[in-house]
């Protein structure tokens, strides 16, 4: 008889895929990309998203094997677990689960924000809380109606994108926008199209880390997929592509077309912050088209932060089931929602977008917070992917038994895991010893947070690194 405390697999191959870019898909690229030309000029973003774009790819494609091999609600943190360490594991589903209450508490602000551009003398919170409800109740129906859910939201997400890549070529080359636009003027400003330098362009690396978060769905959606062998492989295999469309061209035609000193951008002295996308249309002359871009990118970031809280209590639920949290955490209504763990993720993402209230440059804060947990997790799976290759051979087995097998392997995972450690441990340390030191040690609490909760579990159960021929490499599935 089944566990009436499991997840159904309900989830089919058409929402895996769609869940999968639109999670990705979301407040990062429709709002605060215009952050990364802002602080580094139309090269430094650029070259900031591709910097990025190679480590996630990276990731992705050993999170992919993983997931495959051993689909899981746990995902990540369940690998880390088996191939690593259990206090590793115990570590990242903690610091995963911060990472989904932070991340959608600024799609919740972010929603608000967006509607001040209709709505300018009514307060930005009051829309994010009926946004808070809305994705609540969306998350409490059944796994099939969410899965429903999101892949309407992210089809017109991939619809929008593609038509704002075509106005914005048609733009660039002259065919729209009657002169207004100075593509070239656009391109080379600040000092050759950097701005701030070196530091400019590491500070916003974080930001742009950001918007790549939310790939790592992918894993998460593993364990509640009808046939996870066949759909999270169909997903990978069009990933570099889905970075390479939907976030590298798209910054190009956004720096090409809007300069980096528009006040509308989004910066911590913002007043009235507007989508990049919303912007380009308004300076080639389209108003009501970029109130109808608008719309649009109001329901993306709602079904982004619908995605996150999706995976952020799976986590929960996983990490309940593990004796890594609360049992109650670890078990499900008869619709097979994990309850207690949604309303729990709730009421912290709740409290968390409050702060938002006060300012733009608290949100750009909490979009940093939310960057390095996020950074912690990719790092996370490469050293679990990289535990998990060295214990599959080492025990005998074949790489062609594989349902799904992770290129460039061991290159990817060990210049994601140094790309990764890099970024987060080289931030701006300065910052600790300057006027804004409160800020920054903030910002850098997920690193002592994520080793004390590692230490902490280790020293509580006595865990050790788990020897490579007795790494758990069975394929029970929860």
């Amino acid at each position: 008889m089944e566990n009436k405390n499991k997840v159904k697999r309900n989830l089919k191959q058409r929402h895996i895929t769609m869940i999968a870019l639109g999670g990705t898909i979301g407040t990062g690229l429709f709002l605060t990309s215009g952050a990364t030309i802002s602080q580094a000029g139309p090269f430094g973003s650029i070259l900031a998203y591709i910097f990025i774009g190679i480590m996630v790819y990276f990731v992705m494609t050993s999170l992919g094997e993983m997931a495959t091999y051993l689909p899981t609600s746990g995902s990540f943190a369940d690998y880390g677990g088996r191939y690593v360490d259990p206090a590793f594991g115990f570590a990242l589903g903690w610091n995963y689960w911060l990472n989904g209450a932070i991340t959608i508490a600024v799609d919740l602000t972010t929603a608000g924000l967006i509607t001040q551009f209709w709505f300018p003398h009514i307060h930005a919170w009051i829309f994010s809380g009926i946004a808070t409800v809305l994705i609540f109740i969306i998350n409490i129906l059944a796994v099939r109606a969410f899965g429903e859910t999101e892949y309407w939201l992210s089809t017109i997400k991939v619809i929008t994108i593609i038509i704002f890549l075509i106005i914005g070529v048609l733009t660039i080359v002259g065919v729209l926008g009657q002169g207004n636009v100075d593509v070239a003027k656009n391109l080379t400003a600040g000092h050759h199209g950097f701005v701030g330098g070196i530091g400019g362009f590491v500070g916003v690396l974080l930001i742009a880390g950001f918007s790549f978060q939310g790939t790592e769905l992918l894993g998460v959606t593993a364990g509640e997929s009808e046939n996870p062998e066949k759909s999270i492989p169909k997903a990978m295999n069009s990933i570099f592509w889905r970075i390479l469309l939907f976030y590298i061209f798209t910054i190009i035609v956004i720096a090409a077309i809007i300069n980096f000193k528009d006040p509308r951008l989004l910066n911590p002295n913002s007043t009235a912050v507007m989508s990049p996308f919303t912007i380009v249309f308004k300076n080639i002359g389209f108003a009501v088209a970029a109130s109808v871009m608008n719309a649009v990118i109001l329901t993306s970031v709602i079904s982004s932060a619908n995605s996150v809280m999706y995976a952020s209590t799976r986590i929960l639920y996983s990490l309940g089931r593990e004796n890594g949290a609360p049992k109650f955490f670890g078990r499900t209504a008869k619709n097979g929602i994990p309850f207690y763990a949604l309303l729990a993720t709730s009421i912290i993402c709740f409290i968390t977008f409050l702060t938002g209230i006060f300012g733009t440059q608290i949100y750009l804060f909490l979009v940093d917070v939310s960057s390095l947990t996020g950074f912690l997790a990719w790092l996370g799976i490469s050293i679990s992917h990289i535990r998990f290759r060295r214990a599959y051979i080492a025990q005998g087995k074949k790489l062609e038994d594989l349902p799904y097998t992770a290129k460039w392997f061991p290159f990817g995972p060990l210049v994601a895991l140094l790309m990764t450690a890099a970024i987060a441990l080289n931030l701006d340390p300065t910052q600790l010893f300057s006027s804004r030191w409160g800020e920054a040690l903030s910002i850098y609490a997920a690193i002592p947070i994520f080793i004390f909760l590692y230490l902490g579990y280790k020293w509580k159960y006595n865990t050790k690194l788990i020897p490579l021929e007795e790494v758990d490499l069975s394929r029970d599935k929860d």
